[in-house]
């Protein structure tokens, strides 16, 4: 099976393209293939496949085999491997999220993927000041503090995963604003734990912060893997700029 290994800001993917090689069971060959040691390795797999809604259908199976909604950093790697097989520099991503529309924006010296997410929905009664709740399509805690180590980010993450209001879960995110545009934000996702970016999770601490007057748009949001930046208006689409790294292709003979 030929498979692509792509990262965007250091959140790292097993790519597939299911329209030419079938998975049977994809949360499987997810854990296979996302194992450090035993497979390729990655925090999840982007699955493509065929879509009677739109150019392409994309799957987002997490390292434990449980599948999200949408991934704002998969999209842009799977935007960008559409791209050079000659598929288009605009696509439309059927997603659990809605559909989801990528733009190639850069290829040198970085190259750069512009996604609209969505509309963010805060919901800033579900929790106390100053966290909220952030509904993408999938689903966010945004824990603002002063410095990222007010937080024990993975403590947290697994009490929020017990609380019976995200019977869900929800990935959870610890934000520091850094400057009148900027913030610097860590994140832990479900079904992988700490990664090094999470971009749904870069939107939803944006807007939060963009609806609350802590900072302005465009927000530059500084991650472990680098960084992505946030555009949004407070009532419209989100849109999301960011890297996409092909990192190399293979051919994989996986054994969940």
């Amino acid at each position: 099976m030929h498979v692509t290994k792509m990262h965007g800001a250091r959140n790292d993917f097993v790519v597939v393209d299911a329209r030419v090689a079938p998975l049977n069971d994809v949360a499987s060959f997810a854990r296979w293939a996302c194992d450090r040691r035993a497979g390729v390795g990655a925090d999840g797999c982007i699955v493509l496949e065929a879509s009677s809604i739109a150019n392409v259908r994309m799957r987002t199976i997490n390292a434990d085999g449980s599948e999200a909604e949408m991934c704002g950093n998969g999209v842009r790697c799977a935007a960008r491997l559409l791209a050079e097989a000659g598929e288009g520099e605009r696509r439309a991503f059927d997603t659990d999220a809605g559909i989801i529309h990528t733009e190639i924006v850069a290829k040198d010296p970085e190259y750069l993927v512009r996604v609209g997410i969505g509309r963010p929905r805060v919901a800033g009664v579900l929790l106390q000041e100053p966290d909220a709740f952030v509904d993408l399509g999938n689903p966010h805690v945004v824990l603002f503090r002063n410095r990222l180590e007010d937080v024990d980010l993975e403590a947290a993450a697994r009490e929020l995963n017990k609380d019976p209001r995200f019977p869900a879960g929800t990935n959870v995110h610890v934000a520091v604003k850094k400057g009148a545009r900027s913030l610097h934000v860590r994140h832990w996702e479900r079904g992988v734990g700490l990664t090094m970016a999470c971009g749904t999770g870069a939107v939803a601490c944006a807007a939060v912060a963009v609806e609350r007057g802590i900072v302005g748009s465009p927000v530059e949001v500084f991650v472990p893997g680098g960084r992505l930046v946030v555009e949004w208006n407070g009532g419209g689409e989100a849109y999301l700029i960011g890297p996409a790294v092909r990192v190399f292709d293979t051919d994989v003979n996986p054994r969940p």
